[in-house]
Formats: structure tokens, sequence, C-alpha cells
């Protein structure tokens, strides 16, 4: 009898574990507490999968050989609580593909940074002609590209929560970008789990591979003894150290292995610090799978950036606008306004993770002129801002918060939209946020 395999969550990666399942001639049967979507029915149906919305019926779940856990939904979930009790194993559906195909894999995981640089490493492989797909949180799920397409190599930016369910997968490059506090409330409040999470990423690694990670994260510095680490370490950092494999100098990005190069500063197409960092990660990666170095500058020097990231969406009024709803931690909403260069209105709020607005604070009080609380429960940004003697403004929707950003910016200024929080509270996702907020500032 067929091994039989059930998926909770029928979302991108869901549907797409249940396609490659069922290509691999598993008994396979879907289940979603939510409603599924249309397109991703339409997938399962197309290939007859069964599948069930808006509930889990225990008798169809229980009995799995196997369960693929969408990352979203936690471990205390009532289900899942059960399958741990009776032993049933509960794996990713990157782990479930990364069964079924050979091809070379390139992940990226770390608190802030993740999209933007795996983004840009696809764009760097592309560019040079390779056979590569894009895959993790972003693009296709992993699981539908094994099942439907023949990559030779996959870029996939990895979350904690997929690297929690993942075993016996393995990264020839993995990239960690840096580790600040995120996501602590589905970690027990314990920064320790979030970092082991996070480490994951090196498990199975083995002499032939490569680790890349950012050498000035106190996190990672204190950690990196920790594991048994086999593959090879590429560090990249703001000052040259005696094993950097990219640093900067002279207004200049050098790469020193396996093949040196440098490019000029000025010459990269994303500004701001971090994106340094991530140019640098996603410059070593290319580096070390043999792409030419003219290629990597060409590719640094074009990339068009990542949507609700530091996305400028338009001037009116001399006012400009900037989408980075994508910033969903106050890590993310630091380099943000780090990036800024005027008088700053920001626009934060939603649902709150456990966030310390300390790590912001100075920032706000050098680039801030006026703060608009997005959300259904301001108090704490209250508690915490109102004391800096700014302008606030507490809004329930986006057109509320661009029309009071409308009245506090002057000529010159900025509008900044860098949440600091999860959407879930107004919005449907962190893109349903950004495109709101395109939408309120093109209507002005």
């Amino acid at each position: 009898m067929a091994k039989r395999i059930v998926i909770l969550g029928a979302g991108e990666s869901g549907a797409g574990a249940a396609v490659l399942a069922k290509k691999q001639g598993f008994d396979t049967f879907v289940s979603d507490m939510s409603a599924i979507k249309d397109k991703y029915k339409a997938m399962l149906d197309e290939r007859g999968i069964e599948w069930e919305e808006k509930k889990h019926t225990e008798e169809l779940i229980l009995n799995a050989d196997e369960v693929i856990k969408s990352p979203g939904i936690p471990n205390e979930a009532p289900m899942i609580q059960k399958l741990i009790a009776q032993g049933t194993p509960i794996i990713s559906e990157i782990e479930f593909a990364g069964r079924y195909t050979n091809a070379k894999m390139i992940c990226i995981t770390g608190s802030n940074g993740k999209t933007t640089t795996t983004s840009l490493i696809y764009h760097i492989f592309k560019k040079a002609g390779l056979n590569v797909g894009l895959a993790g949180n972003i693009g296709l799920s992993l699981a539908y590209q094994v099942a439907e397409c023949n990559y030779d190599y996959y870029v996939i930016e990895l979350s904690s929560f997929q690297l929690d369910n993942m075993y016996d997968f393995r990264a020839n490059i993995a990239v960690l970008m840096n580790i600040t506090p995120d996501h602590l409330d589905r970690y027990g409040n314990d920064m320790q789990n979030y970092v082991d999470a996070k480490f994951r990423i090196l498990q199975n690694q083995t002499n032939d591979d490569a680790f890349i990670f950012w050498n000035d994260d106190p996190i990672i510095q204190k950690e990196l003894h920790k594991y048994g680490i086999h593959g090879h370490y590429y560090p990249f950092a703001e000052k040259k150290g005696e094993s950097s494999a990219a640093y900067i100098e002279n207004k200049q990005l050098h790469f020193t292995q396996p093949i040196a190069f440098n490019m000029e500063q000025e010459e990269l197409a994303l500004t701001g610090t971090h994106n340094l960092f991530n140019s640098m990660a996603a410059g070593i990666s290319a580096n070390l799978a043999g792409i030419r170095k003219e290629c990597i500058r060409e590719a640094l020097s074009d990339f068009e950036g990542v949507e609700h990231r530091l996305e400028k969406v338009c001037r009116v009024r001399g006012v400009d606008y900037i989408n980075d709803s994508k910033a969903t931690n106050v890590n993310s909403c630091w380099y943000a306004l780090q990036s800024m260069k005027t008088k700053t209105i920001l626009i934060l709020g939603g649902k709150d993770k456990g966030n310390d607005y300390t790590e912001i604070a100075d920032l706000v009080k050098e680039k801030c002129v006026g703060l608009i609380y997005m959300g259904l429960h301001n108090e704490k940004l209250h508690n915490f801002f109102d004391g800096f003697g700014l302008p606030v403004a507490d809004v329930q929707s986006m057109e509320d918060a661009v029309n009071a950003a409308y009245k506090m910016a002057k000529k010159g200024e900025t509008v900044l939209l860098s949440p600091c929080c999860a959407s879930f509270d107004l919005f449907k996702s962190y893109e349903d946020r950004g495109e709101q907020f395109k939408k309120c500032v093109r209507n002005l």
C-alpha cells in the first residue's frame, strides 16, 4: 500500500508539497483550517488530490505515515500536539522537496535582509545563464518546482519556521545574514531557541560545502564554536579581517576568494549600509558558484530591488513616500531609518511580536519629525514614544495613515511606512499593507 502523506495548510508550500507527493505516488491528503484559495484548489483538483478546508478531520490526518506542515502553523496547534504525541514524523515542505532533487541548494536565512539577498543571488545566477529556480518564502514553492521543473540550482529563502522542521536537507551554500530578536512569541520568548533554529541551516553540511555569514554579528560570533560545522567559512564584514571573503575599503567592495576582484561602492544598485552586506553575501555566493566577476559586477549594479522593501513610491508636493511594509520587526525598521537622508514621518504599528523599541529610539529622535501609529492596539507605542515630544496620530486604516502623514509632512521630508510589526490586525499580509499604502499615496 502506498505510504500516506498528509499536508496541513494549503497555501503555496502546502499545495506544492501535495503536487510533488502525488507525483511520487503517495496516498496524498490536504487539510486546511482556513479557506483554500481558488488557484490552489484548481492545482489540487487537476491532479485528483483530495482536500478539505475550514476543518481538520482527525481520522483523515492521524492515520498519516508522515505529515508536511505549513511553516505558519505553530507547534502548539491541537492537531500538531496529537501528531507529536503519537510519534508521527512532521517535516517541512522544503525537507520533503529536497529528497527528490540533486540540484545545488543555495539557502539564505537571517532576521533581516533575507529576501533582498535571495533575490539578488537569483538575479546574478540568472544573468550568468544558469538554470536556476527561486524558492522558499518567495516565488513558487520548492516542492512544486521539483515536481514540474528541472533546475540545476535553487536559491531558497528560509525562515526559522521552515528550518524548524528540516532534518536531512543539505545546503551546499548556506548564508546567515544576521540574528536579531524576531518571532520570539513562537519560541517560548527564549532567544536561544530562535538562534538554534537559524543555525539549523548548517546541519548536514559536508567539507565540500560553504558557510557565508556576517562576521560582525555578536550572536553569530558567540554561537559559531557550538556547532560541528564542516563547510568552509566565508565571512563578510565592514572592515578587512584575516579571513574576510568580502569587506569594504576606500569606498570599494573587495571580494577575496575563491577569485579576488573588487567594485566601486557607488556602482551598487542598492544603497544603505545594510545593502552593502546583502551585496557582499550575494557576491560571495556567485563567486563560489564559479560565475565570472564581470557578470557579478554587472548584476550587482543593475538589480532593481525588492517590492515592499524601501521601495520608492512617488513624490507628492515635494514629499517622498517610501514603502517598507516588509519591515515586520524592529531591526528592519532600524535599517530603514538609518538609510533616510531627510527628516522623516514614520508610520509604524500592527500586531506586536514582543517588540522592544529601544533599538530604534535614538534614530527616531534623530530622524523623525512625526509618528503615526497604525494598529488596533497602540498603547505600547504611546507608552514608548509619546515622551519624545513628536507630533503623533492614531489611525486604524491605511487611508487615514496616509492622510495624516500628508498633513504632517513638509516639502523636502520623507514619509516612511516601516511598521516594525506583523500586519495581521488590519491587513491580510505585509504585501496587502504595502499595496494599500501605494494605492493611497498615488491617490493623494
